[in-house]
């Protein structure tokens, strides 16, 4: 995909570029500003090692754990510098990249210099807004809900259900906690590049860029500055050639805490402000004791916007990556290549919290605030070799190409501790984490016979450090046929511009797990919990860790695809069905007693299956000089089964909102991953449900754990993109839709929040008007886990429409000025109940909202 398909819009980080244009990915992006994505292509084939797709920017394949201070991987790179990506979902094209391709692979290429002179800039400003809120009671409903009603002599209308204690806590406020948290949004992004033939000789791209988003909460921002130099320079008529690139980025964030479910649970009837409090004039729920301190009240909850307003959560980010590429023709043979290609990536980063005294969030100590002083450092590094050989030959009608190489990758990272050194409980330390290396020999063989048969055999063997010798080795070989039919019979048809079958098979690695060295026995030194007393003093020891063999996560993938294209390529798309085996996944799992420093740990103990079938097509509608449209659309279906799971046990996961260690989703063999493990609701006559009453599904008589069962997943049934680009003449008009059919999710909110006896916890709560339909009384483990909070969240958003005009001579002829307007998120219809469908784990328990952005900008070319 080039960059003349991406979407348009906001686009602050490069994985929303292509939300929805692809089949097959999935990206779910979070509201906050620069915030990173959930990507997942063919859904992942992974249980609880990462899922997330390989990342190779320019050749450098880069690490998907940010460091400090910054919101995500991807907010490093400046999605103006992007000149295409390439998505390689099947095994055959994911091969290559062995030992963390399961997931899929999406490879960035950044724009090149070119031989004239062109200079661009770009300008664009936003506007946003929140879209809708959680259903809460106001403060005049919640003041008659505990309260009652009252005609204008005093005289009561209809009863309250509080207590005559309750009505005296009561307020005389109407606040919207949900309103007040949020505000309107700016969003500034300027970025000038120059490219052009440096000395007349080395084509030479420089690009500069600053962004500036606000999120919602108040005080959220996200800044990035960006430098960006490309050079590719060729000598010797071509026969070496070099390729340089170097990127810079600073990014500067002021962190917001996620304060939605302070903001639906505080009193609406209480101000946000209270002139007398020592809580620096906030409104809070506290008493002064006899030393003059301030102590809050516990159980209750922090001022949602005194949490962020007193919070000074502040991130700086420094990230330097690139690579240097030389590509060698050998001048006795010019069929043979040489290529090596040196990459680095540099990312260092620090982050601090501050809280004065006064401010409820703090640190509590005896419920008494001692502020917070909170700082991290860390930094990563990332260093590259490959080199490989590339022999290309013409014999006869076959053309064959040979690849032969070798890749080293290293990661270390190291920095100190997050550490707050109001809270005495805690230590700061230093530390290293285990190098990680990775080391792969691979080949690949392409042939090619009269441009209609085409054969690749790939290998790849690859070699990780997280596993010991005995298994730190995989093989992953692949095998890939091709057959362009129309070469053999339709030639002559002028109906019939492209078709090709393709089918390919081939074994992919993952080894991305959160235990650097889980094969060695480790002795970490232990804290204050684990000392000897010896002569007196507390001495510290050395406590084991829990240990195992670990070895590669495989995946096998089977795919066959039709390529197809119509009058003259006017019409064209594909058309793939895959099938994924995922054999020895990780997961966490039971040790025998006695055999281990732990009851459990990771394990090579699960298999899992997927399956699916992807179309897409596009469509050039009209292709005229004056008048161009071009309509686009993509299908995907895809089921994941866990074939295989330790000793046959579930595991449970998820949350259940209510108290900790509660879990709502299920690990089953036989199920897709994370489905939803809730009790039957049970109904009366009229279809109301009854509080506390669910199936005795095992018809013990007694409705316990036991009774529980599967129901419905997050998964989709169908995922579907559509997008539009016209031009008539100067003008232009696109937009992008996508839509998920059949997702589930629990509703958290209303699940844990609507009973009538939580609006008093401590002090007055409010609640969820869900409980005016279900007229339950009391929360507690069962009644939060009915399947009566699983909801269908199918949606359909419009992710963005922008119209522009262009005035192609501009500045008497020397330059072009395309001026343009569009809204971000414009819409989403669902009829979901919470405030937004797409949630990531099917697990609602409040999100940060996505806002909706009214864009203006212009684009300016010499």
């Amino acid at each position: 995909m080039s960059s003349k398909d991406f979407n348009k819009g906001a686009n602050v980080t490069a994985e929303n570029l292509l939300n929805g244009k692809v089949a097959g990915v999935t990206i779910n992006t979070s509201g906050a500003p620069g915030s990173g994505s959930e990507i997942r292509i063919r859904g992942g084939s992974s249980l609880l090692a990462s899922n997330d797709p390989l990342i190779i920017i320019d050749g450098l394949p880069i690490d998907n754990d940010g460091a400090a201070g910054a919101t995500s991987v991807l907010s490093s790179i400046n999605p103006n510098d992007i000149e295409s990506f390439s998505i390689l979902k099947d095994a055959s094209a994911t091969a290559i990249y062995g030992s963390r391709a399961s997931n899929g692979v999406i490879i960035i290429n950044t724009k090149r210099g070119s031989k004239t002179l062109q200079v661009e800039y770009n300008f664009q400003y936003g506007t946003g807004n929140r879209v809708g809120e959680i259903d809460v009671f106001s403060g005049n409903e919640f003041r008659a809900l505990v309260a009652g009603t009252f005609d204008d002599e005093g005289n009561q209308i209809t009863p309250g259900i509080g207590t005559p204690q309750q009505v005296a806590l009561l307020g005389t406020a109407n606040t919207d906690w949900q309103k007040a948290i949020y505000r309107r949004t700016d969003f500034v992004d300027n970025n000038l590049s120059i490219k052009g033939n440096l000395f007349g000789a080395i084509p030479t791209r420089l690009s500069v860029g600053n962004t500036y988003q606000e999120g919602l909460r108040l005080t959220n921002a996200f800044t990035r500055n960006s430098v960006s130099l490309n050079l590719s320079p060729s000598l010797f008529k071509d026969h070496l050639k070099f390729r340089i690139s170097a990127n810079y980025t600073n990014q500067r964030n002021r962190f917001a805490d996620g304060v939605e479910g302070s903001a639906i649970r505080f009193d609406p009837t209480q101000p946000i402000y209270d002139p007398n409090s020592p809580s620096g004039g906030f409104f809070e729920y506290y008493t002064i004791n006899n030393q003059n301190q301030t102590v809050y009240l516990n159980p209750s909850t922090a001022n949602p916007v005194a949490q962020l307003l007193q919070t000074f959560d502040r991130g700086l980010n420094n990230r330097f990556f690139g690579n240097f590429e030389m590509d060698y023709k050998f001048h006795f043979l010019p069929e043979l290549r040489a290529v090596v290609n040196l990459g680095y990536d540099r990312n260092d980063g620090e982050r601090s919290r501050f809280r004065s005294a006064n401010a409820r969030s703090g640190f509590l100590n005896n419920n008494i605030s001692q502020g917070t002083r909170f700082s991290e450092e860390n930094l990563r590094t990332n260093k590259l070799l490959d080199f490989y050989l590339v022999y290309n030959k013409q014999f006869g009608k076959l053309n064959f190409e040979g690849t032969a190489g070798y890749s080293y990758q290293k990661f270390e990272n190291e920095g100190l501790a997050g550490f707050d050194v109001a809270d005495p409980t805690q230590i700061q330390r230093a530390y290293v984490d285990t190098d990680v290396v990775l080391i792969g020999y691979f080949g690949r063989a392409n042939f090619n016979l009269a441009d209609k048969y085409l054969l690749t055999l790939t290998y790849r063997r690859d070699g990780t450090s997280r596993f010991g010798p005995d298994n730190r080795w995989g093989n992953f070989p692949s095998v890939a046929l091709g057959w362009k039919i129309k070469e053999d019979f339709f030639k002559d048809s002028s109906l019939i511009s492209d078709l090709k079958l393709r089918a390919g098979w081939g074994i992919t690695g993952q080894q991305d797990i959160d235990q650097a060295s889980f094969y060695q026995q480790i002795y970490n030194l232990g804290d204050a919990n684990s000392q000897y007393i010896i002569g007196g003093e507390p001495i510290n020891v050395g406590v084991p860790s829990a240990f195992g063999p670990l070895k590669w996560e495989e995946t096998a993938t089977y795919n066959i695809g039709l390529d197809y294209g119509f009058a003259d390529n006017r019409i064209n798309g594909s058309l793939d069905l895959f099938y994924k085996l995922s054999n020895d996944l990780f997961q966490i799992g039971p040790f025998a007693d006695g055999s281990n420093f732990s009851n459990q740990g990771p394990q090579n103990v699960g298999d899992m299956s997927s399956k699916g079938i992807e179309f897409s097509i596009n469509y050039d509608v009209v292709k005229t000089e004056n008048f161009n449209w071009n309509l686009g659309f993509n299908a995907t279906k895809f089921e994941r089964r866990i074939e295989k799971i330790a000793l046959g046990s579930p595991l449970f996961t998820g949350q259940s909102g209510a108290g900790t260690g509660g879990t709502s989703q299920i690990l089953q063999e036989g199920f897709t991953p994370f489905s939803f493990y809730v009790y039957k609701q049970l109904y009366d006559p009229n279809g109301q449900a009854i509080e506390g009453a669910f199936a005795d599904l095992n018809g013990d008589g007694i409705i316990n754990g036991d009774d529980r069962y599967i129901y419905k997943n997050p998964d989709p049934d169908l995922l579907l993109g559509f997008t539009s680009s016209l031009n008539y003449k100067n003008f232009d008009f696109s937009f992008n839709l996508r839509a998920s059919i059949g997702n589930r999710v629990l509703n958290g909110v209303e699940s844990t929040r609507s009973y009538y006896a939580l609006i008093q916890n401590g002090v007055l709560e409010n609640i969820s008007p869900n409980v005016l339909n279900t007229n339950f009384q009391n929360q507690n483990g069962e009644n939060v886990l009915s399947d009566m909070y699983v909801e269908n969240a199918s949606f359909l958003r419009m992710d963005f429409a922008t119209i522009g005009y262009t005035f192609p001579e501009w500045l008497d002829g020397k330059a072009s000025l395309r001026l343009f307007t569009g809204v971000q998120n414009a819409f989403v219809i669902s009829k979901y109940g919470g405030l937004d469908p797409e949630v990531t784990g099917g697990f609602d328990n409040t999100i940060y909202p996505r806002q909706r952005q009214f864009l203006f900008g212009a684009n300016v070319k010499f």
